[in-house]
């Protein structure tokens, strides 16, 4: 069941971009209700963050014979980096194919784009060097470059592809621009959370589609911020007892025996079919 701490908004998305993707990109609003009420929310909650996923143009309306609500074609690019981002590799990053960083000046007279700034470079993985400094492997400057220019914040912003020559010892410096006991505490709780999970699934010969469907989203919720605030650094360059592979593995093993019986699901409730994907 659904993880309270997560909001409803969150949970939608994940519904959207999981599923809903495969099969239109819509789905009727009735439907949407049926199905948030398994992750235990109820229906004014699902409207009220329908209502603010379509003030930020997340969602917007149209009626198939029902009312309901379709990805807006503006942000099928960010689902795209986010699959690319959740699915893709997840070996750390080769300390020889060197770092990104991006240097930033923004006048006060338009400070909100400043942290704006920060707020984005964290979420995509950058560590914070010193003031209008950030830094990141080298792997994410497509990803960082696509990102501020799709939010047009590059005209603020200097990205150079570097490497480190000298002078202190990286790995310590690298322990102060990430927060590291933060990650791994977000590591370790889904850990906490899911591991119990993977471990009876797993042994499953067959997983119901319903369980599949209300443990999946929640889980894949909690686990798509990770990605990004861990920005996959060289090993060489990370704590010991770095607990992201644990992580990783619980995701991996849950997301292989869940993901398409919760796709089936959601076909069930919806009568949708991937065959009508239009887009």
């Amino acid at each position: 069941m659904s993880d309270s701490s997560i909001r409803p908004s969150s949970l939608i998305n994940t519904v959207y971009g999981a599923s809903l993707r495969r099969l239109g990109g819509w789905i009727s609003i009735a439907d949407l209700i049926v199905l948030m009420a398994e992750l235990d929310v109820d229906g004014p909650a699902v409207r009220s963050a329908i209502s603010r996923l379509k003030k930020r143009g997340i969602l917007e309306p149209e009626r198939r014979g029902a009312n309901g609500y379709r990805l807006s074609p503006a942000v099928h690019p960010v689902f795209d980096e986010g699959d690319r981002r959740i699915f893709g590799s997840l070996e750390p990053a080769d300390l020889a194919d060197g770092w990104v960083m991006a240097v930033f000046s923004v006048p006060e007279s338009e400070r909100s784009h400043r942290y704006q700034l920060r707020t984005r470079l964290t979420w995509l993985g950058f560590g914070n060097i010193t003031s209008g400094v950030w830094l990141a492997p080298g792997r994410l400057l497509d990803d960082a470059r696509a990102t501020l220019d799709r939010l047009g914040l590059s005209e603020y912003v200097h990205l150079f592809a570097s490497q480190y020559v000298a002078f202190s010892d990286l790995r310590t410096s690298v322990s102060s621009w990430w927060d590291f006991p933060a990650i791994q505490a977000q590591y370790a709780a889904f850990t906490d959370t899911y591991g119990p999970v993977a471990a009876r699934l797993t042994t499953q010969s067959d997983i119901d589609a319903g369980e599949a469907f209300r443990h999946y989203v929640p889980m894949l919720t909690q686990w798509r911020r990770l990605p990004y605030l861990d920005p996959g650094l060289p090993k060489e360059l990370l704590p010991e007892d770095w607990n992201a592979v644990a992580a990783r593995q619980v995701f991996q093993q849950l997301h292989a025996v869940l993901a398409e019986p919760s796709l089936r699901h959601v076909q069930t409730v919806t009568g949708l079919r991937a065959e009508s994907v239009t887009e």
